[in-house]
């Protein structure tokens, strides 16, 4: 019988509402979306005001506008921490499907950021985070080396979904990854030494899932294809396609390949269907 590939969902998206530079509207990406099957998309926030990767209003608008393509997420400003929980609430109200992408140049042990990781808990949504090596460099939620505070994190708000996304998360798939922050934001090649910190976190906390967007986590499943494969299958019910597109030149080479290892019979069909669609529908409600 021929293969033929999954419709997928996109967990990971950024797009304008209107015609902005290096930024496709959510109607230009549609075709776009359809020569990669690509069924439905969740467009991610930057924040509550306007932001170069969209506030809140816009991805509300566009799966609005579109609910038959589109699903969104919020994301909060750093401000006001006493109405964290009521803020979610309103944005849930509303019906975004989780929180991301957390872009808070801040620790991850951070009061402001621990009360939203609470309240996220509380109101089951899910947090997408973008990871830095360091505050004050790049953008993101910030940690050390080997992840020590994310898994703090972790243990204390055991209900909280925690979705790791990009390079200073994913390098740490591998035992080697980089210490130093330029490479730590980089996309290392070649095999992955066993004894990592993100498979460890994985094996340890059920609350830990995985966006598999971009070049970071793209290139950290198929850098070496025997272990990609391997933590697609133990993980599978954890992991998410995404490919963080802002507009219609970005395409990545995750999705091919996921359709090609499940052709020919390397990735289960029930990974397959897990990380391209049904964990979307099961966690997202998309």
């Amino acid at each position: 019988m021929c293969f033929q590939p999954l419709l997928k969902v996109d967990t990971h998206l950024h797009l304008a509402l209107n015609q902005l530079p290096q930024k496709s509207t959510y109607l230009e990406m549609l075709p776009h979306m359809d020569a990669l099957g690509i069924e439905k998309g969740i467009v991610l926030s930057a924040g509550e005001s306007d932001r170069p990767l969209g506030s809140n209003e816009t991805a509300r608008t566009i799966a609005e506008n579109r609910p038959d393509r589109y699903a969104w997420m919020c994301a909060l400003d750093l401000a006001d921490p006493d109405t964290i929980y009521d803020r979610l609430k309103l944005y849930k109200s509303q019906g975004a499907v989780g929180i991301g992408e957390v872009m808070i140049n801040k620790p991850f042990d951070d009061p402001f950021l621990e009360t939203m990781f609470r309240a996220a808990g509380a109101l089951r949504l899910p947090v997408t985070f973008h990871m830095s090596p360091e505050e004050g460099y790049s953008y993101g939620i910030v940690d050390h080396p080997g992840l020590p505070l994310l898994e703090q994190a972790l243990q204390r708000f055991p209900q909280t979904l925690f979705v790791g996304h990009s390079a200073a998360f994913w390098t740490e798939m591998s035992a080697d990854a980089p210490k130093d922050k330029e490479a730590r934001n980089a996309y290392p090649q070649g095999p992955v030494i066993p004894g990592g910190r993100v498979p460890e976190l994985f094996e340890k906390y059920p609350n830990l899932c995985g966006d598999l967007s971009a070049n970071s986590g793209g290139t950290a499943i198929m850098r070496d294809e025997a272990f990609g494969l391997a933590f697609l299958e133990r993980y599978q019910d954890r992991l998410f396609f995404a490919t963080d597109m802002v507009n219609t030149q970005m395409r990545f080479p995750l999705g091919a390949w996921l359709d090609e290892m499940a052709a020919q019979g390397k990735l289960s069909e029930k990974a397959y269907r897990s990380i391209c669609r049904d964990n979307a529908k099961r966690i997202y409600g998309v």
